[in-house]
């Protein structure tokens, strides 16, 4: 094989596995938005919009009239309403044997949850914080409500 192939190979497998680290960062998409929310992401600011990835570490933030609905790659969706903060902690999902784990925190605000394939496969590996308290989920449908900041 030419030395030529060989860095083209080379480069591809490069190409591969960068999308790939990128990938597993990737936890699932902004579906819908009403009125004022965010994504902090590091520290840049970005507006929440449908089609949106959400990363592990985001911290997706609704004003006084926003609410964000979400769906993750197990096919979790949370409902965010108005002047909620909600953190990604961990996500994990292997889409072969649905095993992962998820762990999210509601700083303040109010959070719908229709639980997805996790909470079936790894029902010890979800979990929903507050400030004051977290939850483990085994498969449900719930709603949680935090004040603070």
């Amino acid at each position: 094989m030419s030395s030529v192939k060989m860095k083209a190979i080379a480069g591809l497998i490069m190409t591969f596995a960068i999308a790939a680290a990128y990938a597993d960062d990737d936890a699932g998409l902004v579906k819908k938005v009403k009125g004022d929310a965010t994504i902090q992401r590091g520290e840049r600011r970005i507006p929440a919009r449908p089609g949106e990835k959400l990363l592990v570490s985001d911290r997706v933030m609704t004003g006084a009239d926003g609410s964000v609905g979400i769906t993750l790659h197990d096919g979790t969706l949370l409902s965010a309403g108005p002047n909620s903060t909600l953190i990604l902690n961990k996500f994990e999902f292997n889409r072969t044997t649905n095993q992962g784990a998820l762990d999210a925190t509601l700083k303040r605000g109010t959070l719908a949850v229709v639980s997805g394939k996790l909470s079936k496969s790894s029902p010890d590996a979800v979990h929903y914080r507050t400030p004051t308290s977290i939850l483990g989920v085994r498969g449900t449908e719930f709603l949680l409500e935090a004040g603070g900041n």
